[in-house]
């Protein structure tokens, strides 16, 4: 089964006769994306990178993973936006595949959080994973630094070989250098995909594959939703429809977009939305803000706002058919609390109804919203899911008519923060 979209809340503000009217540009859009006649066409490898992923690679990543599963506890993970959220988010989805714990760094510039985990980690074996391009980024960099040093203190410069890995660029950088003196195991970015774009690469799928994780289904996902997703036109091509929606919503002055999940793995791929969706698009004085709400939780704090509040946002539901957890609502002899219409139905089935209730109500208060479904937590589906965004976010941008591949507004703090550190 493949994920699934629903556009039926959107009545009113969305239908046919708009799809109609946007085809000559959407078509367009399409062919500049596939074509590399678009903007930043320079950075469109991973539009054909699930069919280009060799079969070879990912049984070496399946031995390799067996090899670092054998020796060590745990893995330390450095990276920072593209290099972190999109491993996280995997992870989190899949949970329940992960056979060894990842722990994270590079992505904050706390002591207290490094001091707690070489804490924690001081009586563990450990392997570590340094993601970074340049290597010269500011919060990866200082915590490959003070890593290094932790390492250091448990390992011989030889066992340090086996232990350290480097996603980094083929040729040239600092980390380059580093791996390339010190004698550590690397993979390469390629110089045609963005960070935001590169969980399909070895940036994602080195560390899911060591954290036990089938990168094969992963790829295999993507590689069935890059071939639909390469028809064009609306009656099939799930990122067109979903695209054009954002687009036509923004038109009307719908400028928040709220990615609403119910469920605790969706967390981290909500930030991971956040992040592909909000560099893509947010430039030229453009772009529709990301932003997230859990549910239910969130149905008892920006519940009200979302309910009730300025008429400026819709909201995109991302549901999960099967989860594969069942747990039963007893009954209560009792009955006080009046819940025993729900005895003996699983706890997701209530949480379904949950969705059904708000997506309802929300829409009947003024928020278009649509649903995206997923079969199930599994890595078939997740691989469709990163495709599926990645190739929105693509053809929104375009449709915007901004660059969706660049990010010059992210150097602006850089500059400021290099300036203030001394560094030249």
């Amino acid at each position: 089964m493949k994920i699934g979209l629903d556009l039926t809340n959107l009545k009113g503000c969305v239908g046919e006769k708009d799809f109609q009217a946007l085809l000559p540009r959407m078509t367009k859009t399409h062919e500049d994306l596939h074509s590399g006649s678009g903007k930043g066409a320079e950075f469109t490898g991973w539009l054909n990178l699930p069919s280009q992923t060799d079969k070879a690679f990912l049984a070496e990543l399946r031995t390799l993973g067996e090899k670092v599963r054998k020796t060590s506890d745990c893995i330390i993970s450095i990276g920072i936006g593209g290099s972190y959220i999109g491993i996280r988010a995997a992870l989190d989805f899949l949970s329940r595949e992960q056979k060894l714990p990842v722990y994270y760094a590079g992505h904050n510039l706390s002591a207290g959080y490094l001091q707690d985990l070489f804490a924690k980690l001081k009586n563990k074996r450990v392997a570590v994973l340094v993601i970074s391009k340049s290597g010269t980024t500011t919060e990866p960099a200082l915590a490959f630094r003070l890593v290094k040093q932790f390492m250091e203190s448990k390992y011989s410069a030889a066992q340090l070989k086996q232990r350290i890995i480097c996603i980094t660029d083929e040729k040239k950088g600092a980390l380059r250098a580093i791996a390339n003196e010190q004698g550590y195991r690397t993979y390469p970015i390629a110089d045609n995909i963005g960070g935001r774009f590169s969980v399909l690469a070895p940036v994602g799928l080195v560390p899911l594959a060591i954290a036990g994780i089938d990168v094969s289904s992963l790829v295999k996902g993507a590689q069935d939703a890059e071939r639909e997703l390469a028809q064009p036109g609306f009656a099939t091509n799930l990122a067109w429809q979903y695209a054009a929606s954002r687009y036509l919503l923004y038109q009307q002055k719908k400028s928040i977009e709220i990615m609403s999940f119910f469920y605790e793995e969706m967390d981290f791929i909500a930030e991971w939305w956040k992040q592909l969706f909000g560099e893509s698009e947010g430039k030229e004085g453009q772009g529709i803000f990301p932003a997230s709400a859990n549910f239910t939780a969130d149905l008892h704090s920006m519940g009200q706002l979302i309910q009730e509040g300025e008429r400026n946002l819709f909201e995109t539901f991302v549901v999960v058919k099967d989860t594969g957890h069942k747990l039963l609502v007893p009954k209560d002899k009792v009955n006080q609390d009046n819940f025993n219409c729900v005895a003996g139905k699983n706890l997701d089935w209530v949480n379904e109804q949950a969705y059904k209730a708000t997506a309802m109500a929300h829409f009947e208060g003024g928020v278009p919203n649509m649903t995206i479904t997923l079969p199930k937590f599994d890595a078939y589906t997740l691989g469709q899911l990163f495709y599926f965004y990645q190739k929105a976010v693509a053809l929104t941008g375009y449709l915007m008519g901004v660059n969706p591949f660049n990010q010059p507004g992210v150097e602006a703090y850089k500059s400021k923060m290099f300036a203030l550190l001394g560094r030249k």
